[in-house]
């Protein structure tokens, strides 16, 4: 199927232009019926706004959780946005001290919406106070040191907090409960990664046929902002050594430039997943000895490798380690051990790799 979007003027009328100095920004969807993906999610918060606007109140406390580059800023946003208010913006590593918060508690003006993005990173101080914000919308200001520090209640205007947290398991009980509704961001599916890329392309104004679309959603490991980066990358490539239209063709010499396989895996994942099975046999191994063998830290492996290895079924988590799965061995093009069953691990009757650690 050969299907161009071309940026035809009635497609740039209905979305304008934006330059890359304002990719992101022009990219974000503005209203909900604009947000592509998440139905269940945006289905419960509009009933949750709908129905503040029609008692004329502040709509309860938002948390927002899921891995990134889902759309929790951009959700946020079109809070902001559908509500009429508007938006102040900080991030929970920014809030050390009790006082950052309370001077920008202090600043809001009724309605308006605060976003506090990684909230599960503020300092406890800082959280603490905005329990009390959040249920009676008042902050007590301690002055003074010592015997002579006194307590002052200060009043502020009703508001809406939105939370974004990429670990929902970090938050306290006290600051999770206190939000009136949580939405769970999950990964998209490929059309609607193909239906982000078709309309970020007309606003990009990059010409791409549906099958070179198609490959650009399958690599994009479920997540509109690797989607989104990819696009701009593969517009690159096509417009320095081709004619400046996407192909299918041209869409896979740029992305092998830009090492990014058919399952969306980068250098670092197929450097992880090669010394799994090459070097260790594929497991049990430790994390942190699959971090020595590819030179990078064993936060980086946990936290950037793994979960998308453990989500495409090529890596499984044992008790005695990492293990790599008939799949795994399939991708890099060899023959998986007789004790694996395809798509499934047979752990038992297999020791550790000699010298290698498992306790992670």
């Amino acid at each position: 199927m050969t299907e161009f979007f071309d940026p035809d003027e009635s497609a740039l009328a209905a979305t304008p232009l934006v330059a890359d100095t304002d990719v992101e920004p022009g990219l974000r969807p503005t209203s909900l019926d604009e947000f592509i993906g998440q139905p269940r999610v945006r289905e419960q918060l509009a009933l949750v706004l709908r129905g503040a606007r029609r008692r004329g109140a502040t709509p309860d406390h938002v948390l927002l959780s899921g891995p990134p580059g889902l759309g929790k800023t951009s959700m946020a946003m079109i809070i902001a946005t559908e509500l009429g208010t508007a938006l102040r913006i900080t991030s929970g590593p920014a809030l050390e001290r009790a006082g950052d918060l309370a001077a920008m508690l202090s600043n809001l003006v009724e309605g308006d919406v605060l976003f506090i993005d990684e909230i599960h990173r503020m300092a406890r101080p800082a959280e603490e106070m905005l329990y009390l914000a959040m249920e009676d919308f008042r902050v007590d200001v301690v002055v003074g040191k010592g015997p002579g520090a006194t307590s002052i209640p200060l009043d502020i205007a009703p508001f809406t907090l939105v939370g974004a947290t990429t670990r929902s398991g970090a938050l306290t009980g006290p600051l999770r409960d206190r939000f009136g509704f949580t939405g769970h961001m999950d990964f998209y599916e490929p059309d609607e990664l193909l239906a982000i890329l078709q309309r970020s392309a007309r606003i990009l104004g990059v010409a791409i046929d549906y099958d070179a679309a198609a490959e650009v959603a399958g690599r994009s490991r479920g997540t509109p902002r690797i989607a989104n980066r990819l696009l701009r990358r593969v517009r690159d490539f096509a417009e320095v050594r081709a004619d400046g239209f996407i192909t299918r063709d041209i869409a896979c010499a740029a992305l092998e430039v830009y090492d990014v396989d058919v399952l969306g895996l980068d250098r670092l994942d197929r450097a992880v997943l090669g010394a799994l099975v090459r070097s260790f046999g594929g497991g049990p191994v430790g994390v942190s000895t699959l971090a020595v063998a590819v030179g990078e830290e064993a936060a980086t492996v946990e936290e950037v490798c793994e979960p998308f290895l453990v989500r495409a079924g090529l890596v499984a988590r044992t008790p005695r380690g990492r293990v790599a799965t008939a799949a795994a061995w399939e991708h890099l093009g060899l023959v998986p051990p007789p004790d694996l069953v395809i798509g499934t691990i047979e752990v038992r009757g297999r020791e550790p790799h000699p010298g290698v650690d498992v306790i992670d």
